[in-house]
């Protein structure tokens, strides 16, 4: 067996941690609050991983999590479980079933197969599991030990050779093998660090990672850069998470979600929560003395709703995590805040939130596509628990779909226009120089769909269709300002509220869900909160065409919640007027 990597002070007591694993701030003694929040969250976890060794859908990643937060509860010592024999079995058939699920080239599959970045994922938790036993040294997980020793050398050298498929996994590989290096020392493991390295860091003047996602920068790029700093001594790349959590502390809503609207993965159109940023916050703040970091961290502990057992692993790992905080400051509630990397800007003033967004990939890149930012969405408006969770737009022209804007322009101090020309063409006969007797033109892209038509030698006559969105912030709430010009085209504008709430001042449509607003205001009321908007624009029934893209292949766009439609023709000019209780 190798040497001991840790002291065995830390799992001890944590008597304060170890100031060098921070910024050199001397230790302000131990949070015993936020050791005994950790300590029962984590000691919850245990039953459901016993009650599920044996689960036979996990996959590596879900075993070797499993894994770390039984070995979390044995190695605490303030864990209803320390040094539980019962633990000892079901910890030996959990690495058991990853030594099995490991190829002969030292990788797993986990969705891909053989996949150095998705082995990459449980490698850093087997890491962190081998280092949390070894320094609690006792005689019965020797065997334990054993195994993740064979499963983690057998790992190194594939990740060090191997590829990747997204931004975020040079960092996440190169975070493995960190941690493999300083286990089982090879120079093969640094040199590939320094390779992905050497590449740069993907993120924004604004503090935004290309991938623009809240869930890959929480999940991957913010703990990898920090185990990189730490473990190979590149105290720079810790810049990029301080920049990231200052954006995210603009992107946050009142009640702890994370703004995900601009992002380029999956997490789209899912919500995100701060609660998962808990370790990040708090390592900062120790390492910065930042109370507005500190405030945020202690805000996500005392609000508690969220999954927090995964953090005793990571405190018992870095002990000075447990440090008390410091004096925490005034986090940005008042502010109107733009973010140019991802043409998005957030409006904040206390419990009234806004999201006013420009920035897909659409216009650049005009395909559905994982990995680019398609969300149609361009606003987005909450009060308290009155959630207004999208507004969109989708005229009926020649199957192009929902309005996307092409970019994001601050015209007034509170003002911003989102805007999108369209074109669609009608071709006209080929020149005689690319006439073809036998008919056989080349099957080409039309911009909507293709045909054997040669399209792009042809002359064209072009429909257009100019949209404007103004977006104004006014008192008590928001103005959205539409102007649709050069064609005319039925339309409908689509108002997606969070269920819970109650409606009123609009007309059920024949589909669950969907309503309208004719005339006069509505009103969406949860508890206390209210947003209202309107008027109305009359009684035709518009359906949302989010365009062939979608339809050819049995799609749709339609959001969840209770969708309110305003409908018209264009040309068009209307005033859509929002206010709130707040």
């Amino acid at each position: 067996m190798p040497r001991r990597t840790f002291p065995a002070g830390p799992l001890a007591g944590l008597s304060g941690g170890d100031p060098a694993a921070g910024s050199g701030r001397a230790a302000d003694g131990l949070d015993e609050d936020f050791l005994a929040f950790l300590t029962r969250a984590g000691t919850a976890q245990v039953p459901v991983v016993l009650s599920s060794t044996e689960e036979p859908g996990d996959d590596v990643r879900t075993l070797a999590r499993k894994a770390r937060r039984l070995v979390a509860a044995y190695v605490w010592s303030r864990s209803d479980y320390f040094h539980d024999a019962a633990l000892l079995d079901p910890l030996a058939l959990l690495y058991g079933r990853v030594s099995t699920a490991q190829h002969e080239d030292g990788l797993f599959d986990i969705g891909n197969l053989h996949s150095p970045p998705d082995s990459a994922f449980a490698i850093q938790d087997l890491c962190l599991t081998w280092a949390l036993l070894d320094a609690d040294n006792e005689e019965a997980t020797v065997p334990h030990r054993e195994v993740l020793e064979r499963i983690l050398r057998k790992a190194g050298p594939a990740l060090a050779s191997g590829g990747l498929h997204t931004p975020n996994h040079r960092f996440e590989v190169s975070a493995a093998l960190a941690r493999t290096h300083q286990l089982f020392p090879d120079d093969r493991y640094a040199a590939r660090i320094d390779e992905w390295l050497a590449e740069g860091v993907d993120a924004s003047e604004d503090g935004i990672y290309s991938e623009r996602s809240p869930n890959y920068a929480v999940a991957v790029t913010n703990p990898s850069l920090l185990a990189i700093a730490r473990l190979r001594d590149r105290p720079e790349l810790i810049d990029y998470v301080r920049r990231n959590l200052i954006a995210t502390m603009f992107h946050l809503e009142p009640d702890g979600e994370v703004e995900a609207v601009a992002s380029r993965r999956q997490d789209q159109t899912m919500r995100q929560h701060v609660s998962r940023y808990l370790t990040q916050f708090r390592e900062l703040a120790l390492r910065d003395g930042d109370g507005r970091f500190a405030a945020v961290a202690q805000e996500i502990a005392d609000r508690g709703d969220g999954e927090f057992g995964d953090f005793l692993a990571e405190v018992l790992e870095q002990p000075f995590l447990a440090n008390r905080l410091p004096a925490a400051a005034p986090t940005p509630d008042d502010f109107i805040q733009e973010f140019p990397a991802q043409a998005l800007v957030r409006i904040r003033r206390g419990t009234r939130a806004a999201t006013v967004f420009g920035g897909t990939d659409f216009h650049d890149i005009p395909v559905i596509a994982s990995g680019l930012s398609t969300n149609p969405t361009f606003f987005k408006l909450r009060q308290g628990a009155a959630i207004l969770d999208s507004v969109r737009l989708s005229p009926q022209f020649f199957g192009t779909g929902h309005f996307r804007s092409d970019g994001l322009e601050r015209t007034g101090p509170t003002t911003f226009r989102l805007s999108d020309e369209v074109k669609v063409p009608y071709h006209l006969p080929l020149p005689p120089a690319h006439r073809r007797t036998d008919g056989a033109y080349a099957l080409t892209p039309d911009g909507r769909f293709y045909a054997s038509m040669d399209f792009p030698h042809r002359p064209k006559h072009y429909r257009v269709l100019r949209t404007s969105v103004t977006v104004a912030e006014v008192a008590g709430g928001f103005d959205l300002t539409f102007e649709l010009t050069e064609s005319e085209v039925l339309l409908a504008i689509e108002l997606c509220f969070r269920p819970g709430g109650i409606l009123t001042g609009v007309d059920a449509l024949d589909a669950d869900g969907n309503y309208q607003l004719g005339t006069g205001t509505g009103r969406y009321t949860v508890g206390s909160d209210w947003i209202e908007f309107g008027p109305g624009n009359g009684d035709t029934r518009v359906a949302m065409d989010p365009g062939e893209r979608y339809t050819q292949l049995n799609g749709n766009l339609t959001p969840d919640g209770l969708r309110v439609y305003v409908t018209g023709r264009s040309p068009l000019h209307y005033t859509l007027k929002l206010r709130t209780s707040g």
